[in-house]
């Protein structure tokens, strides 16, 4: 509690004067109703193709935390380069830098201590989301006033000294109606000013694959005037079920988790399985145990696949450790109703998660923190299962403590929303 009331009261001069000129800029304000840039009725985002595959964008994020956006160019397998990065948890470095190809000297522990303009018009794409505590539904809400608030001027300053072609700016709902609207049209305007044609909506992470209900405006800043409509909502094809470690066992008939890994490219790749083949595979002692062998369609299954990219959430499965399973004091707590003058719900296993939260790691009430029940048995969701539930595949890998990788979980950005919108604005055409 300590460090939030340091970040809420911290003070320096460079603090001081951001807030005397965010007053200014409040005082002057001529007030106007700024609607949500509309989202697209043409083709899907699904759909689409990248017109120049064989370019290079170039990229630099701020508050970089574990490399949302950086993910996502890895999942869409398009070539980047990080031109720089940065976040003030030493923990996030360890984590990006095993994950990311970086030069230590391209990376900064302190944006306000970061002099962005060695990199001018050398990068493409500029991503980040300064911390959104300041305007948090569920945080102070002193907006420019919490230290962290006037962040955001450090992210309009790195995009004013390197001017990239197209920026994305990501943060929480709240911020759009603080202060009465007035604190969104500040930043608003400041991007403009900077010379960015600039479209903003709030899209939520389960319209896009994710099924977590996590809501954030995304901000994009085009260098050029730029016809752009945010990308269309698709059905959700998972729960959060598909998203766990653990699974429950069947007599014959595989559930998802089995159908996704038999149906798999990975699989097909290694001839792990087949499905009515005509010459059966070598019968082993411990078949009945994996999902290694032979397998045959029944025409009545509901969970045979019917699209190619059937394997898109391929996962690997794993027992999950008995130190994420509640003991039952903790399961009455979590389980509790509340008191006379506070009431939550009790409602766990979820299909669509609630937003994760950076604290997951102190275990809050059910109607808080998402929590499954396996076996007769209630657990939290482990690391790698959040990890999931922001897009990120099992490839990332996890270098720091269970603590440390809930907080960085769920202080990120939504993979997948990335991608709905990397591939909706053709993010090729500002490559190199």
């Amino acid at each position: 509690m300590a460090t939030v009331k340091k970040d809420i009261t911290e003070v320096s001069d460079k603090i001081t004067r951001v807030k005397k000129i965010v007053k200014k800029r409040a005082e002057r304000l001529k007030e106007k109703e700024l609607l949500q840039t509309p989202i697209s009725e043409g083709v899907s985002w699904k759909d689409l193709n990248f017109s120049h595959p064989e370019r290079t964008v170039r990229i630099g994020t701020v508050f970089s935390g574990i490399g949302a956006v950086e993910h996502a160019f890895q999942r869409l397998g398009l070539k980047h380069q990080i031109m720089f990065a940065g976040d003030i948890e030493p923990k996030c470095k360890q984590s990006y830098f095993a994950n990311y190809a970086i030069k230590e000297e391209d990376w900064f522990d302190d944006i306000r201590n970061f002099d962005a303009t060695k990199y001018l018009h050398k990068v493409d794409f500029v991503i980040g989301g300064a911390p959104c505590q300041a305007f948090s539904m569920v945080g102070h809400r002193l907006g420019f006033e919490d230290a962290r608030g006037t962040l955001f001027y450090e992210f309009a300053r790195v995009v004013k000294e390197t001017r990239p072609k197209v920026f994305l700016f990501e943060n929480v709902r709240g911020l759009l109606n603080h202060d009465k609207g007035r604190t969104w049209q500040i930043i608003h305007d400041i991007f403009e000013e900077l010379g960015y044609d600039v479209k903003f909506h709030v899209l939520n992470s389960c319209d896009y694959g994710i099924p977590q209900h996590r809501e954030r405006v995304y901000c994009l800043g085009f260098r050029q005037k730029t016809k752009f409509e945010y990308p269309a909502p698709v059905p959700l094809e998972y729960i959060m079920y598909d998203f766990l470690e653990d699974y429950i066992d069947t007599k014959y008939f595989l559930k998802e988790k089995g159908v996704k890994f038999v149906t798999s490219h990975k699989n097909r790749d290694k001839s792990y399985t087949q499905i009515n083949g005509d010459i059966q595979l070598c019968q082993k002692r411990n078949q009945q145990f994996n999902w290694h062998g032979d397998f045959v369609f029944h025409p009545d299954s509901e969970l045979t696949p019917t699209d190619e990219a059937f394997d898109e959430f391929i996962f690997d499965v794993k027992d999950v450790e008995e130190k994420y399973y509640l003991s039952d004091k903790v399961v009455k707590y979590v389980l509790a109703g509340g008191t006379k003058n506070f009431k939550t719900s009790t409602k766990t296993d979820l299909d669509i998660a609630r937003p994760l939260l950076q604290s997951m790691h102190k275990m809050h009430r059910a109607g808080v923190d998402n929590y499954v029940t396996h076996k007769g048995r209630i657990r939290k969701l482990t690391p790698r299962e959040c990890l999931r539930l922001m897009g990120f595949k099992d490839s990332f890998k996890i270098v720091v403590s269970d603590t440390a990788m809930y907080q960085q979980a769920g202080n990120s950005i939504v993979v997948d929303v990335l991608i709905a919108l990397l591939k909706q604005m053709d993010i090729t055409k500002y490559g190199i």
